[in-house]
């Protein structure tokens, strides 16, 4: 067999076809492509709820629209629109469905078509999760030019991706401007966040941090759950160079050298509780977070 593969869609390994949905899967190498027709009326939590045993898709999708119109909406109401020739990632934890009456065509790149309408994997892990937030990232890259921006991210990676492996984190999955990873410890997951808040401070890219432990579906290529949704929210309550953490991580963590400063309990979006939220105030060989 020669180097180059190549495959085509009317010829293809597997048909994968619910009601007003039907997509063509082609293996090329390690990954799975998928051509898929959606009809107007089509709703996934309608149509393949049921086959899947979940109330939302929990496969993660890099998509293009090649024509028609499509729209997604994850469980915290967060909702887009595609237009024909957009590329499009979603998350695990999605609903979807055809706007208007002509049918969606899609075309699925990721490599994990094949998993649409199958029972999402049980495994679930307790775990600490990290989330990373370049501040005024986009007031940062019109300043600085397109050029400059670039390697300036480029750096900002490396730093993470070297902490993270330092204090034994496992990388998720990056956000554009921001990370999500994962932890066995508590302690470690805020110790990275510091070195993190820290060393990009110096490179003049601040960062806000959410740190979260609560319980994840383990995805194939991805996590899901609300634990996800929740060290999202607790991240978006901070400012530059702040680490939020949440009740639930704090009261893990065994370490005279770190201070915690009450921000209340707060209401969450897509949390049915409240949640208690600390910030990092101080830490050793960590200096000072502001006071708010």
């Amino acid at each position: 067999m020669g180097r180059i593969q190549h495959r085509s869609f009317d010829d293809a390994d597997e048909v994968i076809e619910f009601p007003s949905l039907r997509v063509n899967v082609v293996r090329v190498g390690s990954l799975t492509i998928g051509l898929g027709t959606v009809e107007p009326g089509f709703r996934w939590s309608v149509h393949v709820r049921k086959e899947a045993d979940e109330p939302l898709c929990q496969v993660h999708h890099l998509q293009m629209l090649l024509s028609g119109r499509f729209a997604v909406q994850m469980a915290d109401s967060e909702y887009v629109e595609i237009e024909p020739g957009e590329v499009f990632d979603v998350p695990p934890g999605h609903d979807a469905w055809v706007i208007g009456e002509e049918p969606a065509v899609l075309l699925d790149f990721l490599g994990n078509i094949d998993q649409l309408g199958r029972p999402a994997s049980k495994d679930r892990i307790v775990t600490t999760l990290l989330m990373t937030d370049i501040v005024d990232s986009t007031a940062t890259a019109s300043r600085l030019g397109d050029a400059a921006w670039r390697q300036q991210l480029g750096e900002h990676n490396r730093i993470v991706r070297s902490r993270l492996e330092r204090y034994l984190g496992q990388e998720v999955h990056t956000t554009g401007d921001g990370f999500l990873a994962m932890f066995a410890s508590a302690r470690g997951a805020i110790r990275c966040a510091m070195s993190i808040r820290d060393a990009t401070a110096a490179i003049g890219l601040p960062v806000r941090i959410g740190v979260h432990t609560g319980e994840i579906e383990l995805l194939p290529g991805d996590i899901g759950g609300v634990a996800v949704h929740a060290a999202a929210r607790v991240m978006a309550l901070g400012g530059a160079s702040d680490i939020l953490v949440s009740s639930s991580t704090k009261g893990l963590v065994d370490d005279d050298a770190l201070h915690f400063e009450s921000r209340g309990e707060q209401e969450l979006k897509g949390l049915s509780a409240p949640v208690g939220i600390f910030v990092l105030v101080a830490g050793e060989g960590a200096g000072q977070i502001s006071r708010r």
